[in-house]
């Protein structure tokens, strides 16, 4: 296929073209995916038939058979743990520790629970927004101070996590790419993510430090200029308890969140030792995660039951469970077309041919830097770190065989700026959603919370170039 040059290209560039103009990240993988099976097929029409069949193909591999079926697992154990009152009983065992009895300790909690519940990135902000608001409120915390630090300790704590959906979505996109071993790649890749490392260090600092920017210094300053409204703290309560509605009555038990959770993250090595023969390096990602989901699951169903003491049905509990796994289908699905695009890319040799064109015009110091602003750009238009990844990652990973660049360094700067990019989107569901949670006006988050992201943002591109001079040889 080295002969089709630039044409090579076309599929994944259409997708971010797509990506962009309409901001649906299904219609953009399809239409990359029929342009790239109609240039192989040298017809539109049998590229359509073709498209077909490598979407279903996706699932006769079992590596990524086992991904998907996780990502939809982990929407039901998400559930579950709702379900059981262990995310609510987490919180109330927070506020009994007595650790938010000033401005500064009810920040800090806001950014604990960002920290530790690193499950899912909306769970994240429902949580601590509903958790902090009355607090901030009380001692007279802006909720725009709120929005910002539950929204940088979700998306990029998500991303550092590689037991949760966000380390199952990529560490599919790997193994679809190619990459011989996805789980420690990516691993490796977490420690270089600099932007969602160096964007929960700067809200840590920003707590400390009570530093205030541009219209976050105003929005502080309305805040502690005036006087809470009681009735206001409690606004949108009803929002969070209705998504993280429990069947079990009363405060709910910590256990019932922790519990299932240190399972989930021990069975992990677990399954790669038994899968690696003893060997951790050698045991299989795709399957050590979904071995340690469902043993995370069984725990969580269990608990479930038994704190209902036999007043929720198996019935209930499973209906619960697959709700759960339902609101995971679209992700699952989005897994299934990238992974589609990504077969399509490399058949056609697309890393390949802009490998050679950056070896040729760019030193290879600036790949990454310029990865992280295309990525950070892409996901700023599309409002969704997910699609960009899905964009992103198969390219990445054969640009890196080509020009010799080690490959966690490119997937990391795709990682940090998929994340960056959703991070300052306006239309990214996670700047809507901790919005919402922390009942504050949207564009006035977007507008507080951009220098931070910024300052983030800029350091990153001057890591990873560092980053670049020290790696490459």
């Amino acid at each position: 296929m080295n002969e089709l040059g630039a044409l090579a290209v076309l599929p994944s560039l259409l997708a971010i073209v797509l990506a962009v103009w309409t901001r649906q990240v299904f219609v953009s993988l399809i239409g990359g995916i029929w342009l790239g099976c109609s240039l192989l097929a040298a017809s539109p029409v049998a590229g359509l038939a073709d498209s077909i069949d490598r979407v279903v193909a996706v699932l006769s591999s079992a590596g990524d058979a086992r991904v998907i079926i996780f990502t939809l697992c982990v929407g039901g154990f998400i559930a579950l743990i709702e379900a059981s009152g262990g995310v609510r009983g987490f919180v109330n065992w927070l506020e009994h520790r007595r650790w938010a009895n000033s401005p500064k300790q009810s920040q800090w909690l806001a950014w604990m629970i960002g920290v530790f519940i690193f499950i899912e990135s909306n769970i994240t902000v429902l949580v601590a927004g509903t958790t902090a608001k009355p607090l901030f409120d009380r001692f007279k915390v802006s909720r725009e101070k709120l929005a910002y630090i539950i929204d940088s300790t979700s998306a990029p704590i998500c991303i550092l996590i590689p037991f949760n959906a966000w380390g199952a979505f990529n560490l599919g996109l790997l193994d679809g790419a190619g990459v011989e071993d996805p789980l420690s790649v990516f691993i490796s890749a977490v420690l270089l993510n600099l932007y969602a490392i160096t964007a929960v260090v700067i809200a840590a600092l920003v707590i400390t430090f009570d530093i205030n920017i541009g219209p976050m210094a105003k929005a502080e300053a309305l805040a502690r200029a005036s006087v809470a409204d009681e009735e206001q703290a409690d606004l949108n309560t009803s929002r969070v308890e209705d998504v993280t509605a429990p069947l079990v009555s009363g405060p709910g038990f910590a256990s019932n969140m922790l519990l299932p959770i240190l399972v989930l993250v021990l069975a992990m090595p677990l399954g790669l030792w038994i899968t690696g023969k003893g060997d951790l390096i050698e045991g299989s990602g795709s399957t050590s995660v979904l071995w340690a989901v469902l043993s995370a699951t069984l725990v969580a169903g269990t608990m479930l039951w038994w704190r209902a003491r036999g007043a929720v049905s198996f019935e209930s509990i499973s209906q619960r469970y697959f709700y759960g796994a339902g609101k995971m289908v679209p992700v699952a699905l989005i897994l299934m077309l990238a992974l589609a695009l990504g077969a399509v890319s490399r058949e056609l040799q697309a890393g390949a041919y802009i490998a050679s064109l950056v070896k040729d015009s760019l030193p290879m110091v600036v790949l990454a830097p310029v990865l992280f602003l295309i990525a950070s750009a892409v996901a700023f238009a599309i409002g969704s770190s997910w699609g960009t990844f899905a964009l992103m990652i198969p390219l990445a990973v054969q640009a890196s065989s080509v020009v010799g660049i080690p490959v966690e360094l490119l997937i990391a700067a795709v990682l940090s700026g998929g994340v960056f990019g959703d991070h300052a989107s306006p239309i990214s569901d996670t700047t809507v959603i901790a919005s919402m949670a922390a009942d504050v006006d949207h564009i006035e988050h977007v507008r507080t919370q951009l220098p931070y992201a910024l300052i983030a943002g800029v350091i990153s591109v001057v890591g990873f170039f560092l980053l670049s001079l020290f790696m490459i040889a």
